[in-house]
């Protein structure tokens, strides 16, 4: 049986209109995988800029918030150096008489005597009494009191008695005799163990 031969016969301009075909099927093939590729690489690149952004805002936000708390915290500290200065939380008997000495010298005259008294406590502080007698000019004293009214930590004079007055030229010297009273906080002290509230006793009612 003789074999078959199979023949094309295409002309010249279909043999051309095939092969512009093919390539244009290849290259849109190429395309649309490499442009799928480059839309995959570009979503994948927005999605990690998002995320960069995210993290961003985030941490300016956290270094915002340390700024604020470290600002407050600055605040709060200067506050209790100031109230300490006011207001300290130990008795400081050494230097609030430093404090009246130093007065003292500003104003020029004598601090005579002193007699620190018992402290006295009150809910949240405690009353540092001291008696005085100061002996100087009347502007002196009135210059101490002054600078006394002055001082950071909280001095009050009370019991003023003026006596013994004596003609020095044109001024007359006093003595003063007063009462100073300065103050502190006073601290917590924990309970005894036993005792209602101290650490380890039950609470009322528990078993």
């Amino acid at each position: 049986m003789a074999g078959l031969t199979l023949k094309t016969n295409l002309s010249l301009g279909a043999k051309i209109a095939v092969g512009v075909v093919l390539s244009v099927l290849v290259g849109v093939g190429y395309y649309a995988v490499l442009h799928t590729e480059i839309a995959t690489k570009i979503d994948s690149a927005k999605q990690s800029t998002a995320t960069l952004e995210a993290a961003l805002v985030a941490q300016r936000q956290a270094q915002a918030t340390y700024f604020a708390d470290r600002d407050e915290l600055a605040m709060r500290e200067q506050r209790q150096r100031d109230l300490n200065k006011v207001l300290p939380a130990d008795t400081e008997a050494a230097s609030f008489l430093s404090a009246l000495q130093q007065v003292s010298n500003i104003a020029g005259l004598d601090l005579v005597a002193w007699e620190p008294l018992e402290e006295r406590s009150e809910q949240y502080f405690a009353r540092v009494p001291m008696k005085i007698e100061i002996k100087g000019r009347f502007h002196q004293i009135g210059k101490f009191m002054f600078e006394v009214g002055k001082q950071d930590r909280i001095i009050n004079m009370e019991n003023i008695e003026l006596s013994d007055p004596k003609a020095t030229g044109d001024d007359v010297v006093l003595k003063v005799k007063c009462l100073a009273t300065t103050f502190h906080l006073l601290k917590e002290v924990a309970p005894p163990p036993g005792a209602p509230g101290a650490p380890g006793t039950p609470a009322p009612g528990a078993p």
